[in-house]
């Protein structure tokens, strides 16, 4: 679940491995792209983290950070 922290969505996913881990990235950085929003992420072996912000708006969390998690977790529940 999705949690509000220091002015940004945060969020980490676990897998099953680092393949897993790096198909889900490369299917969200696909739909960021395409948002044109592009999150802080990390990524250790089956871990991938997100701190979801929007820069122009003062580095808060905005409807856009809401749009991008969503499509985040829809894409997560596909997996």
């Amino acid at each position: 679940m999705w949690i509000e922290q220091n002015n940004k969505l945060v969020r980490e996913y676990e897998f099953e491995d680092f393949k897993e881990a790096f198909v889900f990235m490369t299917k969200v950085a696909e739909i960021a792209e395409q948002m044109n929003h592009h999150p802080w992420w990390s990524n250790v072996y089956n871990k991938v983290t997100f701190e979801l912000s929007t820069h122009d708006a003062g580095n808060t969390v905005t409807e856009k950070d809401e749009a991008l998690a969503d499509a985040i977790e829809a894409i997560y529940d596909e997996m």
